[in-house]
């Protein structure tokens, strides 16, 4: 794990303190009101509250000042510790609780991670979370902004985020479920709240975290990620905190290390020089997952001529400080230089300590599943390549895993999409969460061909949690569909495409799971500098690079 996400260190609890009775009442108010805002659960509008609890006057006289002192000590003790105001609140949460880790499967190859497993509590507080449409992109509010988005005062994105791109009117519509200190006029209930931000970019649904999933965006406040670090974040609310351990996953796109990009490496003096840039952001995750779009072997002819793509090995120790755990090489260069070759690369890639998957020395290799597990969350992962040119593995030969389907290999093949389903399964039984890596499409458009969704749908039903795809060299719309994502083209991430902006750009898809649920996507937009490397990017080209997921 990167980080813990329990917090096990307690704060005095200064209610029981002795107090002078010769302190005047106002002395009382400051001190005591000072000590209730450093509760570890006052509410949003604490201050408020705890000042509240005393009256302005200050009295005299001897015996009147003790007893008087006396009564507002326990009123003082009562107050401070109570939590009864249903508003969203500031506080330190319980650890969080790691689910148990299920049975193991002998069929998929299997990589873990041993993880010391927190001790269970039962959770108190939940954050409470500013929800948007995912077209919004990241928002980061201060403290006292989020606040005032809650209580209504805030009537125009304009107020919050200058600089954003906004929606026609800029105006803010706020809503919101009960008990989180949304006004009562704009509560609705959860399921409308969170319909409006999906369908409405100027709308902001106040609502618990665990209510939310990938198809809307979260707002950070005060720098704080309220899915990603639940722990830290300041506003809270009655409920479940996380039901298992906070992990991260990301999944990038095409990585081609050979041809002009080689050359350009080597003039580097580093082999692996275009992922410096996002090693660091790559490497933070929990798990990450590239897709390896050439070979690391020559041992053979070249296949497709120009278009044969060989990366020299010595890429491997950079692409695995980059923290890349899972490589697919389900796609159409993997074979670029023959049999023997794919079977080099598949070799090479596991002895860096890489899972490989997608490819292999015959039919069963290619199509057997990787199994990762990290803090006893076990993610299974299946990739397919439906784009041809890498041959089709036979039971004696090498080859990628292969769905036959528009619009580069025929129609859509029934058996084909069988075997995927039936294999989606098998890997269900044996993991909490199920990823499907398509190498899919037409190049050069953002728009997904029909037999996509189709495919997508049917591995989505057979159990896959996520289905992101690769190949257009373009980046294509993200469907979700209930808790689940099919993010159809995440774009090149180092290629030597120069022609084309579009070819230049791309996303990483950065997921948050809260044990085994699937709590956020965040796509997060780059572009491909002329020296070959992806670097990310912020404000208006970032919204360019994002514009068409969301037409």
């Amino acid at each position: 794990m990167r980080r813990s996400e329990a917090d096990s260190a307690q704060r005095p609890h200064n209610g029981g303190r002795h107090v002078d009775a010769s302190l005047t009442l106002r002395q009382h108010q400051a001190t005591r009101t000072a000590r209730c805002l450093r509760q570890p659960d006052p509410s949003v509008y604490g201050a408020a509250r705890c000042r509240n609890w005393f009256s302005a006057g200050t009295y005299r006289g001897g015996m009147r000042r003790g007893l008087t002192s006396v009564v507002l000590l326990g009123a003082l003790v009562t107050g401070c510790t109570s939590t009864a105001e249903p508003s969203a609140q500031v506080t330190r949460p319980a650890p969080s609780t790691a689910i148990p880790t299920p049975q193991s499967s002998s069929t998929p190859q299997s990589i873990s991670t041993p993880q010391s497993s927190p001790t269970p509590q039962r959770p108190r507080h939940q954050p409470v979370v500013l929800a948007v449409h995912p077209s919004r992109g990241t928002v980061d509010l201060g403290l006292g902004a989020a606040r005032a988005v809650i209580a209504g005062q805030v009537r125009s994105w304009r107020q919050i985020v200058p600089s954003a791109a906004r929606p026609p009117g800029d105006t803010l519509r706020l809503t919101g479920v009960a008990g989180t200190g949304v006004p009562a006029a704009r509560t609705a209930s959860l399921a409308a709240a969170l319909r409006l931000v999906r369908t409405d970019a100027r709308a902001v649904a106040v609502v618990p975290a665990s209510a939310v999933g990938p198809s809307v965006r979260v707002i950070r406040v005060a720098g704080v990620d309220p899915l990603r670090e639940p722990s830290r974040y300041p506003l809270r609310m009655a409920g479940p905190a996380p039901t298992g351990p906070v992990l991260t996953m990301t999944i990038g796109g095409d990585v081609m290390l050979g041809r002009r990009v080689a050359t350009a490496a080597a003039r580097a003096g580093d082999p692996a020089a275009p992922l410096r840039p996002l090693s660091r952001r790559l490497a933070a995750a929990d798990l990450t997952v590239l897709n390896l779009e050439s070979t690391l072997s020559r041992a053979g002819a070249p296949r497709q001529g120009g278009d044969s793509f060989a990366a020299p090995p010595s890429v491997l120790p950079g692409i695995r400080a980059a923290g890349v755990d899972v490589l697919s090489l389900a796609n159409n260069h993997t074979g670029d230089f023959g049999d023997l070759a794919l079977r080099d690369t598949v070799a090479r890639v596991r002895a860096a300590g890489i899972a490989p998957v997608g490819a292999g020395s015959n039919h069963a290799e290619a199509w057997r599943p990787v199994l990762v597990t990290r803090a006893g969350v076990r993610f299974g992962f299946v990739a397919f390549n439906a784009i041809g040119e890498t041959p089709r593995p036979t039971d004696d030969s090498a080859g990628a895993a292969s769905v036959r389907m528009p619009p580069r290999t025929g129609p859509l093949n029934a058996a084909d999409v069988a075997l995927l389903t039936r294999t989606v399964a098998q890997v269900r039984r044996s993991a909490d969460v199920v990823v499907v890596l398509p190498h899919w499409g037409a190049q050069y458009t953002h728009r997904p061909d029909p037999a996509q969704r189709t495919v997508a749908r049917a591995a989505l039903d057979a159990g896959a949690d996520l289905v992101v795809g690769g190949h257009p060299h373009w980046v294509q719309g993200i469907d979700a569909i209930s808790n689940k994502i099919v993010a159809h083209s995440l774009g090149n991430l180092v290629f030597d495409m120069d022609f084309s902006r579009q070819t230049q750009e791309g996303f990483l898809l950065e997921l948050t799971f809260w044990g085994r649920r699937l709590m956020a996507a965040v796509p997060v937009p780059y572009r491909i500098g002329p020296d070959f490397t992806p670097r990310l990017v912020t404000g208006t080209t970032a919204a360019a690079v994002l514009r068409p997921l969301w037409p």
